[in-house]
């Protein structure tokens, strides 16, 4: 139980002063169940590469939505609004990219009223986990972008990722991980869903450290780690293992001794 008291410890270390630089500081900004669910689900597609360039693209685009996410989702005209965005760019996504990203969440919040409603159209409360509704969440976003533009591109299908395809699902897992736990870094606005049905966030650098704690054997990052890690994770907290997720995190993040 020696890794269960450090997990314990470093997960109380940090709180609500410590989470920059961190994507999550920006659902931060706002108060409004809607605002907080656009500025997470944008935090995470973009939750990935150096903390330095993720925190200045969304500080661009925080900006352009005038710090109104859901006022600019709601009135978002992909004809005429796409050039907002004209000169934004990051690492696999282009500004086209972006431009129907929003594209796509307006359709969303005009039609299905949420992301949240959209996703719980297909949770089953009897899965043992979100595998099966993150899949469906994917496909379905994948799809508005085709009925709207024709295609979906590389971009597009990197921002939704589908777990039986393999994929980790890190960036998917984050929103969720923001959405549905509750403390002081978390939300836990879609109260819906229990906490034990998170699955951890994981790419390479959660993957190195889930592998020095040995809390994984596998040695390709995919969804079947993401599942591994958070089965272990539950023998220290069988109601809300994905708590460590932060800690885990940052402690490498940061050059913090674990």
């Amino acid at each position: 139980m020696n890794l269960k008291r450090k997990l314990d410890y470093h997960y109380q270390y940090f709180d609500k002063s410590k989470i920059s630089p961190d994507p999550l500081e920006f659902l931060h900004l706002y108060e409004n169940f809607y605002d907080i669910e656009i500025a997470g689900i944008i935090s995470a597609i973009f939750a990935y590469g150096n903390v330095k360039q993720i925190i200045s693209t969304l500080n661009k685009i925080h900006k352009t939505m005038n710090y109104k996410p859901h006022s600019f989702i709601m009135n978002f005209d992909f004809e005429k609004d796409k050039i907002l965005f004209e000169s934004l760019k990051y690492r696999f996504y282009n500004s086209q990219d972006i431009s129907h990203l929003f594209s796509i969440l307006n359709f969303v919040y005009k039609n299905s009223g949420s992301l949240k409603d959209l996703f719980l159209q297909n949770y089953n409360k009897d899965e043992l986990n979100l595998k099966n509704p993150i899949s469906k969440f994917s496909k379905n976003m994948i799809s508005i972008s085709k009925k709207f533009h024709g295609n979906s591109s590389n971009g597009i299908k990197f921002m939704f990722s589908d777990p039986y395809s393999g994929s980790a699902c890190k960036r998917i897992n984050l929103f969720l991980r923001w959405m549905i736990r509750k403390d002081e870094l978390d939300f836990g606005i879609w109260n819906e869903i229990p906490p034990n049905k998170l699955v951890i966030p994981v790419d390479t650098h959660i993957a190195r450290i889930c592998k020095e704690l040995k809390l994984t054997k596998l040695k390709n990052v995919n969804w079947k780690m993401a599942e591994e890690i958070t089965e272990n994770l539950k023998k220290f907290d069988p109601i809300d293992p994905v708590k460590y997720d932060f800690a885990i995190c940052h402690i490498g993040m940061r050059k913090m001794k674990f």
